[in-house]
């Protein structure tokens, strides 16, 4: 990790950051980590937790962060890990609203989509980022600064079809960005987006990238190779860092070429 930038504005800021156990989460909990930040990330596996903790320990010089279990469509249990970080270190520098997930209910046609199906994609992948974002921004108010970090995709962007409320979602979080942006900008806050294309998280490797798919990926990016979730993860540092401090209302694309502009 020796060539990447270290940013000294993010030691000791305390990062908040949902989905961290894995994925794309995972791989910022850990940079954010060796960057020294004071980091919190929620997540509802236990057990990826505890093997993402047991690497970090082990990595010199890097901040140990904290778990705290979270299933991010419980408004109530996300509101209180919120106030307990907030609690804790006095305040949220940074804010990465990362969870999410396209599971096999999501992929459906929209002859196929339930109100009890269509009501679960909006819960796991847009509703909490509104509200957790809603819980942290007093504390940003206050102190006059903060980085928001919201987790997009090119999904909207191709446009993929087979998963229309996913979809619906990551186009939404745009325009949720833009408007963040302008509303809270007078406080000294940042709020951008980061969509990625296909990147190759476990969970994708298990579930997604079959020859099949991955034939298709390769013939629309420009990069002939997997992406990995530590990409990801080094645009996210940049965002949150003062080196972007200039940076608000924009949404980043890392997606390998996939899309033709940004």
């Amino acid at each position: 990790m020796d060539q990447y930038a270290t940013y000294p504005s993010l030691r000791g800021k305390t990062v908040l950051i949902t989905g961290g156990a894995e994925g794309i989460g995972a791989a910022s909990v850990e940079l954010f980590s060796r960057q020294g930040s004071n980091v919190v990330f929620l997540d509802y596996s236990e057990a990826s937790a505890q093997k993402l903790l047991d690497k970090i320990k082990d990595i010199p010089n890097a901040s140990q962060p904290t778990f705290m279990h979270c299933d991010v469509t419980d408004l109530a249990r996300l509101k209180e890990c919120a106030e307990e970080t907030i609690a804790d270190y006095g305040t949220v520098d940074v804010l990465l609203n990362n969870a999410g997930a396209a599971g096999v209910r999501s992929r459906v046609p929209t002859v196929g989509v339930t109100p009890e199906s269509f009501d679960e994609d909006i819960n796991v992948n847009l509703r909490h980022q509104f509200f957790l974002t809603q819980a942290v921004v007093p504390a940003m108010q206050k102190k006059g600064s903060g980085s928001i970090i919201n987790m997009g995709s090119i999904q909207w962007r191709i446009p993929a079809t087979g998963s229309p409320i996913y979809t619906l979602c990551k186009a939404a979080i745009m325009g949720m960005t833009r408007t963040h942006s302008k509303e809270f900008g007078k406080y000294g806050i940042r709020v951008n987006s980061v969509m990625p294309g296909a990147i190759a998280t476990q969970r994708q490797i298990d579930e997604v990238l079959t020859d099949e798919y991955r034939a298709t990926v390769m013939a629309a990016q420009s990069l002939q190779r997997d992406l990995v979730p530590d990409e990801i993860a080094r645009l996210i540092l940049f965002l949150a860092a003062d080196d972007s401090s200039a940076i608000t209302g924009s949404s980043y694309v890392a997606d390998g070429g996939w899309v033709s502009d940004t």
